[in-house]
């Protein structure tokens, strides 16, 4: 299996770890996906690079194979029908906006025409943040399109993959009103591959394990952290301001916040406040309601049970240390 080479921060890196998540893709091909499979996870886990990693493992296996990424314009279409790629990418040179709805809609198009037109057998699309690109409120009627190139395609077929990724904290529950899906989470990196893509970074760094209790794994907040040259307050500082961490939301809410840092699972109790909770998913500082650790319903491994250091507990986690560090700066600051 050829791994992929991804942009990271600055650099070039190849793939690396999720040996699990791997042996999943191989999995859906030997079968197939009776439902689109929607895979949720915290910000910067590596769900993009998973997907753009099972692009090349499902090309290899003899799929049509074609990523789309619409809110970054961003495709890989790995077929043989050049004017199905050629279309795919003259979509990503569209002007901002139209670009994303284009990709959006094209990305089911596409696969509907090589299976009626072009005959494809083997078929797979795996589309990447397109929910933000295509607004929330059109979630699941796009679910419900993918789903309907697995249950009503034009011409039979041997078989066909459809995944989707997304960051969307509320998407999941909006999804997840239907039976249009198969929703399954992914958490940050395993320790050993993260341990691996830190050992990449070059020049000096902080030692691992405090990288490893900052991150929680999350490569993403590994980047961040290179970029800002290990300026731990400059990240949080910025995290305040995108999350809008502001004095009335810290004030309004503090007793609870300051429970929640300590412990998430505060706010599964049955008198925290919805309101606070569905804030929190919202500004993607939490996931909410953890599946079971049975590493079946996972992509790749699941969290630990509980990790109180690294901001997990068993029904509630935030984000990343990182997501929890900036709240509690926001409550000192305010």
């Amino acid at each position: 299996m050829r791994k992929v080479t991804l942009n990271f921060a600055s650099l070039k890196v190849d793939f690396c770890d999720r040996d699990r998540a791997i042996r999943q893709v191989e999995d859906f091909a030997e079968g197939r996906t009776w439902h689109p499979i929607v895979v949720f996870g915290p910000e910067g886990c590596g769900k993009t690079a998973w997907l753009k990693q099972a692009t090349e493992i499902l090309r290899e296996l003899g799929f049509e194979t074609l990523y789309v990424n619409p809110l970054h314009r961003d495709v890989i279409p790995y077929t043989d029908v050049k004017e199905v790629a050629q279309r795919l990418l003259e979509a990503v040179g569209e002007a901002i906006g139209v670009a994303q709805l284009k990709l959006a809609t094209l990305a089911t198009l596409v696969v509907r025409e090589l299976l009626s037109k072009w005959r494809k057998r083997r078929v797979a699309v795996l589309v990447d943040d397109v929910f933000q690109a295509i607004g929330l409120d059109k979630a699941e009627v796009y679910v419900k399109e993918l789903l309907g190139l697995i249950e009503y395609p034009p011409e039979s077929y041997e078989k066909i993959v459809v995944i989707v990724a997304t960051s969307e904290g509320v998407t999941r529950w909006r999804i997840g009103r239907h039976r249009w899906a198969n929703l399954m989470p992914m958490w940050n990196m395993p320790k050993r591959g993260f341990e691996e893509l830190y050992e990449r970074i070059p020049g000096p760094k902080p030692p691992f394990e405090e990288v490893w209790r900052l991150t929680g794994g999350n490569p993403g907040a590994l980047s961040r952290l290179y970029q800002a040259n290990w300026n731990l307050d400059a990240i949080t500082k910025s995290f305040v301001e995108e999350k809008k961490l502001t004095p009335a939301f810290v004030s309004k809410w503090r007793g609870w916040l300051e429970k929640a840092v300590e412990d998430p699972d505060v706010l599964w109790s049955p008198d925290a406040p919805e309101e606070l909770i569905n804030e929190l998913i919202d500004r993607n500082l939490i996931v909410y309601f953890l599946r079971a650790r049975d590493v079946e319903v996972w992509i790749d491994e699941p969290p630990p049970e509980a990790d109180l250091e690294l901001g997990i507990g068993k029904y509630v986690a935030w984000q990343t240390p990182l997501h929890r560090e900036a709240v509690k700066s926001a409550i000192a600051r305010w």
